[in-house]
């Protein structure tokens, strides 16, 4: 009974919610919420390709919450879900094609496009950590609510998923959104949660990390001042820092983050239309 126990927990607690705590987009770089049996309840493992995925209700119906890596192939994919029993069964669903932007950028310094090997050190030294930070996985549900909360009011200056190109070589994907601010404004935690890591990293500046359980974590980039630590339970809404320019970054802004099931996804998925209209974004 215990192996099961963290997915039932999981469940009940939104179970009657008037709202997902996800918008159901089942493209590359989204969210897809799969209907599973109700026979699924009693799942020991839930599983999409090797990654663990978490299970809820949805306005009464158990489903399978999937994280959809950008690079995802669109067609049928499946989740595989063993029981209690030994049993397994596997449940499908279709991801359907996108095409993000592309901007791109020509640099007359080629030496700003290329890191030296100072900071490409630099780089390598620090990629373990906030991998590290992106796998954390816990049993402990902390979202209560049936949306994040926007961490920072402010102006939508880079979407989710953009493809960038400097002096005609690619970059990695956009992994969250931007949103400028002044520097110094309060950003608070987008649910509660605990923080796992707190950094300040050549690319990302200074950086908070918050786990929300069951592989659900935030990332906060280019603060200006942390006010939390490693360990520290936040609650809602609570500040965790200011808005700055830290690392790589031309202007103050925040760089907002949303992982899950240790997939970087869009996160205008997990706000409701109030807070989306705070960063002037209709529904997406």
């Amino acid at each position: 009974m215990s192996r099961i126990l963290p997915l039932l927990l999981l469940a009940l607690l939104l179970v009657g919610s008037a709202q997902a705590f996800v918008r159901h987009d089942p493209v590359p770089g989204g969210v897809a919420l799969v209907p599973l049996s109700a026979e699924s309840e009693r799942a020991v493992q839930i599983l999409f390709g090797d990654r663990p995925v978490l299970a809820s209700f949805f306005d009464g119906e158990l489903r399978a919450v999937v994280g959809i890596p950008l690079d995802a192939n669109p067609g049928e994919h499946r989740v595989v879900v063993t029981m209690d029993d030994g049993r397994a069964r596997s449940y499908f669903f279709e991801i359907l094609p996108k095409e993000y932007p592309a901007q791109r950028i020509t640099l007359p310094d080629d030496r700003t496009v290329r890191l030296s090997e100072e900071d490409l050190a630099r780089f390598h030294r620090e990629r373990p950590q906030i991998l590290a930070a992106f796998a954390t996985r816990t049993d402990t549900w902390h979202v209560s609510e049936p949306s994040l909360s926007l961490p920072v009011a402010g102006r939508f200056s880079s979407p989710f998923g953009l493809r960038r190109y400097f002096n005609g070589e690619p970059r990695s994907p956009h992994s969250g959104i931007d949103i400028a601010a002044a520097q110094g404004t309060p950003v608070v935690a987008a649910a509660a949660g605990m923080v796992v890591e707190v950094g300040d990293y050549f690319f990302n500046g200074k950086t908070v990390f918050i786990d929300h359980g069951h592989g659900l974590v935030t990332m906060y980039c280019h603060l200006h001042e942390i006010h939390v630590s490693t360990g520290q339970q936040v609650a809602r809404e609570e500040v965790i820092g200011t808005v700055g320019r830290t690392g790589r970054a031309t202007g103050p802004h925040l760089h907002w983050t949303v992982s899950l099931g240790d997939v970087r996804v869009e996160p205008l998925l997990f706000l409701n239309s109030r807070d989306l209209g705070r960063i002037g974004v209709s529904d997406p």
